[in-house]
Parts: C-alpha cells; sequence; structure tokens
C-alpha cells in the first residue's frame, strides 16, 4: 500500500452554517481520486451546549489497520531498534481496530473547547495525487530538502517583511 502525504486540518466555526457545500467539495475530490479521508471528526455543539459529532474515514477495516501499522512502524523506528519498530507497527495497528486514527474520546475534548453555537472539524486527508510525482521524484533520485505549505498570511508576512526594509 503506497500512502501518500496525509494533510491534518484543524477547523473552526464560529457561527456554523453548513450547506453542503464542504461534503460536496470533499466528495468530488475523492471521486477524482485526489484525496483520501484517511479519517475525520466533525463536532457541532448548539446554543444549548448539546452535541453533535460525526466520524468519516474512507479506509476499509484492512486499511485502516495496515496504514496504523506502517504509521506506528515509522514512529517506532524513529527510537532506532528493531524491537521499537516491531512494537510501534503493533500499536499503530491496535489504534486503528475502530477505522478511525482520531481516537473517540477527542469528541468530547474537542466539544470542551469550543463555545455554544459554534463547530470543529479535524480532518486527516491523505493526497492521492502526490504519490506519482513523489515515486518520479524517487525514481530520478531526488529527496525532498523542504515540504511546507504556503498560506496567503505567509505571503502577506513577506510582504510585510520587504516593505519595512
Amino acid at each position: 500500500m503506497a500512502i501518500g502525504p496525509v494533510q491534518m486540518l484543524v477547523l473552526g466555526f464560529a457561527e456554523p452554517n453548513f450547506t453542503g457545500k464542504i461534503a460536496a467539495e470533499l466528495d468530488r475530490l475523492r471521486q477524482l481520486e485526489f484525496i483520501k479521508i484517511v479519517d475525520a471528526l466533525v463536532v457541532n455543539k448548539d446554543e444549548d451546549g448539546e452535541i453533535t459529532a460525526l466520524q468519516v474515514s474512507d479506509l476499509s477495516e484492512d486499511e485502516a489497520t495496515e496504514m496504523g501499522t506502517i504509521a506506528g512502524a515509522l514512529i517506532g523506528f524513529g527510537y532506532g531498534t528493531e524491537e521499537a519498530v516491531d512494537a510501534g507497527a503493533e500499536a499503530g495497528a491496535a489504534a486503528m481496530e475502530d477505522g478511525h486514527l482520531i481516537p473517540d474520546e477527542e469528541a468530547w475534548y474537542v466539544a470542551d473547547a469550543i463555545p455554544n453555537g459554534s463547530a470543529a472539524a479535524i480532518i486527516l486527508l491523505e493526497h492521492l495525487w502526490a504519490i506519482p510525482l513523489r515515486d518520479a521524484i524517487v525514481d530520478a533520485g531526488g529527496i525532498a530538502l523542504a515540504d511546507e505549505w504556503i498560506h496567503p498570511k505567509d505571503l502577506i508576512a513577506v510582504g510585510v517583511a520587504a516593505a519595512a526594509e
């Protein structure tokens, strides 16, 4: 199983106005096989403090276990021993047994962190489109020297810094 880069988005909605546009766009990107939802947790807290939580994943049970195994092994690899790799792989697989990387108790943590009348989402997206590009780079003997997302606020900061000089 080739795994593409995984991005974690943490989103807040001070006054949620969910019309289905976000879900529709995610579905469009999924149908084009640009992304896969590794895991997503959306928590909505109404004005009375009532919580509604929704968790979604595109991973099958086997894919979730395999992704957990790989992630856990990589964490174990960071410890530098073969035993740590094996232990990490086992722990990662066990963590994904329910098909979700984000644990159920995270919904309550998020709910406690947001005010009434708001919502929050944590989305782990696998960028499938990047797998062939990464493979082509590796085949050419390349390695990533840096990997950052550039946001509009970053460009504004560059402009502010340049104007101050």
